[in-house]
């Protein structure tokens, strides 16, 4: 059976670089450009913002070939439909703002809808007793990590890497836990090799972005993957709801932090977090002194070494010979580090 997944994952590799590269060569011709070019973004926008409809297109690949191995049968279910409703909204809603320049109310109300729709049909966090606290959790987590993959599409290679290392341990996790013919575990191996081979033009200096289109659409996909994989996981020995909050702090923990240190600063400074601007994470280790590609791999390795101990949790908890509190701890004291950062380095004058 690894074999078959295998070969699924080198085709799709296949298809989804040749439709990135098809799009680089004919940039000319079918550049989708940011609406809003005024904005203050790190790189030049006159890139062509065409990997959403690459990943959308792989998605629909990874459902076809799914249903070609197992049949269609196993697609007629609520979870399954609900899936494919809000990552299509999802690209949709990006597609039209990277066209029309849309106002944040816009975005969240379709991320907002997206929560609705998981919840009706039956995706949702299941770590509370009381189901009301887990829907208003489940809506959170969405908007929450929709706009923060979002926000992390900041620099060329970030969001592409670390959405990545996520995409791997859910793989991972889902080839050891689940049914072979499981239809997540195929999502999760078509959407890594569309990020993989997106990766060889994103990388810098980048040939193409991602773009709103691919953000949304990559934040509807990992909102899904981490409430099928990493909140609702493998259950935990002793029952414990920060089982689950301390898994995907790890899992997540670039996304996260990244969001919330720009979150924080510009509150403090009564700023809209909603707006774009030179502040993030990415940028202030730039301000460090570190090369955009060496701020790429320090902060994929960061969250690829995360990820390992959150699947390593998962999937073998009774091997764990130290407190589980202790990685949490060291993830806190990551996050403290690159949000202290912010605070003492500066742009060039």
């Amino acid at each position: 059976m690894i074999i078959k997944f295998l070969i699924f994952f080198v085709y799709t590799f296949i298809f989804s670089l040749l439709m990135h590269r098809y799009f680089v060569i004919r940039a000319e011709r079918y550049k989708i450009k940011k609406m809003n070019t005024s904005a203050e973004r790190w790189s030049s926008q006159s890139k062509p913002i065409l990997g959403g409809i690459t990943f959308y297109a792989t998605f629909i690949f990874a459902i076809f070939n799914y249903s070609f191995f197992f049949g269609i049968d196993n697609l007629l279910n609520a979870q399954i439909f609900g899936t494919i409703v809000v990552i299509t909204m999802a690209f949709l809603m990006g597609l039209a703002d990277d066209m029309l320049n849309t106002p944040p109310g816009f975005k969240f109300i379709f991320q907002f809808l997206s929560g609705i729709i998981l919840i009706y049909t039956g995706i949702f966090i299941n770590i509370f007793d009381n189901n009301w606290l887990n829907y208003l959790l489940t809506i959170f987590w969405v908007v929450g990590i929709m706009n923060s993959v979002n926000m992390l599409d900041n620099m060329d290679a970030i969001t592409t890497s670390v959405s990545s290392t996520i995409l791997l341990g859910a793989i991972f996790i889902l080839y050891i836990t689940q049914p072979f013919s499981g239809v997540f575990l195929f999502i999760a191996i078509g959407g890594l090799a569309g990020l993989l081979s997106f990766l060889y033009y994103n990388w810098n200096p980048s040939k193409m972005y991602m773009g709103d289109n691919g953000s949304q659409f990559l934040g509807a996909l990992l909102a899904i993957i981490g409430i099928q994989v990493f909140w609702n996981g493998v259950e935990m020995p002793d029952h414990s709801t920060l089982y689950p909050f301390l898994i995907v702090f790890m899992a997540f923990i670039i996304p996260i932090t990244d969001t919330t240190t720009v979150t924080v600063n510009r509150l403090l400074r009564k700023q809209s977090p909603f707006v774009g601007g030179r502040d993030h994470t990415t940028h202030h280790l730039s301000y460090l002194g570190l090369h955009e590609k060496t701020i790429a791999r320090l902060l994929l390795s960061i969250n690829l070494i995360f990820v390992a101990f959150s699947v390593f949790i998962i999937l073998f908890p009774q091997k764990i010979f130290f407190p589980v509190w202790i990685i949490g701890i060291l993830a806190l004291f990551v996050m403290i580090l690159l949000y202290v950062n912010t605070k003492i380095s500066k742009p060039e004058k």
